[in-house]
């Protein structure tokens, strides 16, 4: 009698510690999923912008440094190694802020501005910005249920056995944090 329950104990402990691995494991897949949802929308972005800088060049002739610092900060963000994770999100933040010089020229520039071609490029790049946000929220979403695998008993002795770590947090751009200044004058 005593054997059986012997056997049973192990197998439960058994039973419990895949369980707990299975579940680390289907929370880093997710943590993976996210990040590469990101990738996704950055490769549309980085596909869209020579189209974007091709049509505004026209118009805005001495705008050359913005057009250089944007192709330049999309062809780094490309030769960058897929697991590059924050080099990739410092470029981007970097790069959507010079996106945002280029859709200013569209005020300065009401030819540009009536364009098609320019206003539909717009159209994506935002859009794409919008979806690079969402995959950003989803990426820490995933981190955080990951990460409090990491934190939980009895999930952290398994983790821990298997060399699992913390899934850093994509945070906002310090500059962005900044609460911008109104002004009615």
């Amino acid at each position: 009698m005593a054997w059986i329950i012997i056997i049973i104990i192990v197998a439960l402990v058994v039973f419990g510690y895949v369980a707990l691995y299975n579940g680390l494991q289907t929370a880093k897949v997710y943590t993976e999923e996210s990040w590469s949802q990101i990738d996704v929308q950055l490769k549309r972005r980085n596909d869209l912008i020579p189209n974007l800088v091709e049509t505004t060049k026209g118009y805005a002739k001495h705008e050359r440094e913005t057009f250089a610092k944007v192709v330049e900060l999309r062809n780094q963000m490309v030769q960058l190694p897929a697991d590059a994770h924050e080099e990739k999100m410092e470029l981007s933040n970097q790069l959507s802020s010079s996106l945002k010089s280029i859709f200013a020229l569209a005020e300065s520039y009401p030819d540009l501005k009536a364009n098609q071609e320019f206003a539909k490029l717009m159209e994506e790049l935002s859009n794409t910005e919008n979806k690079i946000a969402y995959s950003r929220q989803l990426f820490n979403s995933s981190a955080a249920s990951f990460n409090q695998k990491l934190m939980t008993f009895p999930s952290n002795f398994v983790a821990r056995i298997h060399g699992l770590t913390k899934v850093d947090y994509l945070e906002v751009p310090s500059e962005e944090k900044n609460a911008p200044k109104v002004s009615f004058e």
